[in-house]
């Protein structure tokens, strides 16, 4: 069972999610806020949501922090590693002890990566839509802990309230196409990352710190973090102003 805080925190975090599930709401924003807040309640150092494409390849939705780094470790579960096992078989992958040497198969390559980016343990929770999985929520330690029973309860339901969070986008942006919904979703992901790209090389700074100058624009001005992207990417702002805040 949880504990009342946690219960609290997650009602607040729901709450939240669904007070946001409004026609052209932000979906990238909901859940990086979501991933924000999971790394408080589960106690972790990385939290971020994967989404399957028409093939099956996984791809970073959103995730609690914009680094680089964190970037990387989604990156190399595209096809294998926890998030993308716990997609397949729509089942939770829990405790996976990424500092092993005897790993073998699909996590192998995955599991060598996370620990060159400091990572060494991992569960993946799916994202069930109806009878199957759209994507897979993923949960890294820097520390060897194990998570407990109750965080694995808390994990599920942050996995279920990212789920309904797309599946509302999918029923806003295309009631009847499913598939086609989710590629949108991917390919304002990519957007992001460009622009993100693109102010980082330009200022001189961090791509989570252009990010979150985005994402203050955005949100400031009742925008999608799509649509500023591809004003960076067209050269439509002025990136000086948006850096320091002048634009109207």
């Amino acid at each position: 069972m949880m504990t009342a805080a946690q219960q609290e925190g997650v009602l607040r975090a729901f709450l939240d999610t669904v007070d946001t599930l409004v026609e052209d709401f932000d979906l990238i924003d909901v859940l990086h806020r979501l991933c924000v807040r999971s790394v408080e309640f589960l106690d972790v150092a990385a939290v971020g949501i994967m989404l399957a494409d028409p093939h099956d390849d996984l791809h970073m939705l959103a995730a609690s922090d914009e680094s680089e780094r964190i970037q990387a470790l989604f990156d190399a579960q595209s096809r294998q590693g926890p998030c993308p096992s716990s997609y397949r078989s729509g089942e939770p992958r829990l405790n996976v002890d990424l500092t092993s040497d005897h790993r073998s198969g699909e996590d192998s390559v995955f599991a060598e990566r996370a620990r060159q980016l400091g990572f060494v343990r991992a569960h993946a929770l799916p994202l069930r839509l109806r009878r199957r999985s759209v994507g897979a929520l993923g949960v890294f330690h820097t520390a060897p802990r194990p998570l407990s029973e109750r965080g694995t309860e808390l994990g599920r339901t942050l996995a279920d309230v990212a789920t309904i969070a797309i599946l509302q986008h999918r029923t806003i942006e295309h009631r009847n196409v499913e598939r086609a919904q989710l590629q949108n979703a991917l390919t304002s992901r990519i957007v992001i990352e460009q622009a993100k790209g693109i102010l980082a090389e330009r200022w001189r700074t961090r791509v989570d710190e252009a990010f979150q100058i985005m994402r203050s624009y955005a949100r400031s001005h009742h925008a999608r973090l799509d649509e500023v992207s591809r004003r960076v990417i067209d050269g439509d702002i002025d990136t000086d102003q948006l850096r320091a805040g002048r634009i109207r």
